[in-house]
């Protein structure tokens, strides 16, 4: 059975009108579309719909009970569109996203606002977690997309770079290396490092750097958040190696940060998705101003 939309409107018209000849008017159809219109739909049904004369168009017992079905079809069908139209015109709708806290804190507040701000009915959801969590989050489907930096391994995922981030030197604000316009990284490793706990990306790749350097600090200390390290710093605890795009975070906490010359790490962050999954409107759209938001000027 293959009934449209069109012809249950045309229906329940002729049969609030009582009438093909106000039904056409309401609908702006001829009298001969509908009348076909009408005549393949009780063909599909297995019979009549309406009992005609010629001075009046009534519906037969079949038809009356199926006009409430028609109206609660067309409700659901209209309801059904305006919903979808207003996903497709972010009216509304839903984001997901993970990111790693060095991203999540620095650079994804200022799109989100941007977002929010054109689109104000979209519920958004932010997972701050760390690099890894981040590639499980998006391989389950727990969230849409993820940001963070580019792994060893793309099993299941696409990837959009975004940029590459060089990582910097953060120092105590006495130390003799802060009014340096470099610093390289084997000359870090004679003080106390601070740094992220060995779960953590950026603690594997430092450890790396720390392994071609062929050098080891005299002690590291550990932490677990960003912000604790920076502070820790500031407070003359040792000095730190990071992401550069925490370098305002860095500087706010009181640390000084230095580019690092030679020996240092660099990675690409950038954007992941599932292989072969269409994003939604909300997704395509936060995509489109990340991309923006992160493209040097000319």
């Amino acid at each position: 059975m293959n009934i449209s939309v069109k012809q249950l409107r045309g229906f329940v018209a002729i049969a609030e009108a009582g009438s093909f000849a106000e039904a056409c008017e309401h609908l702006h159809l001829s009298q001969p579309a509908l009348s076909a219109s009408i005549r393949k739909m009780e063909e599909s049904l297995g019979g009549q719909l309406f009992a005609r004369s010629t001075r009046s168009v009534v519906l037969t017992p079949e038809g009356a009970e199926f006009l409430p079905v028609a109206r609660r079809l067309l409700m659901d069908w209209n309801e059904g569109f305006e919903d979808l139209r207003g996903l497709f015109a972010l009216q509304r709708g839903k984001l997901s996203i993970a990111a790693m806290p060095s991203f999540a804190s620095n650079c994804l507040p200022r799109t989100l606002v941007a977002l929010v701000q054109r689109f104000p009915n979209i519920n958004i959801n932010v997972q701050d977690i760390v690099m890894e969590e981040v590639i499980s989050a998006v391989q389950s489907g727990r969230v849409e997309l993820g940001i963070t930096f580019e792994p060893d391994s793309m099993d299941g995922l696409d990837f959009q770079p975004l940029f590459n981030d060089r990582f910097i030197a953060i120092l105590p604000p006495q130390h003799h290396f802060a009014t340096d316009a470099e610093v390289a990284f084997a000359d870090l490793l004679s003080y106390t490092l601070v740094s992220l706990n060995r779960g953590s990306s950026t603690r594997r790749w430092t450890d790396n750097a720390i392994d071609e350097a062929g050098r080891k600090p005299p002690h590291i200390f550990e932490a677990f958040q960003l912000t604790t390290v920076g502070a820790m710093v500031a407070a003359g605890a040792g000095v730190a190696v990071v992401p550069a795009l925490c370098q305002q975070q860095m500087e706010a906490l009181g640390a000084i940060c230095v580019p690092i010359s030679h020996g240092g790490i660099e990675r690409q962050v950038g954007i992941f998705t599932r292989r072969r999954q269409a994003l939604s409107s909300p997704a395509q759209k936060f995509v489109e101003l990340l991309i923006e938001a992160n493209t040097p000027m000319a």
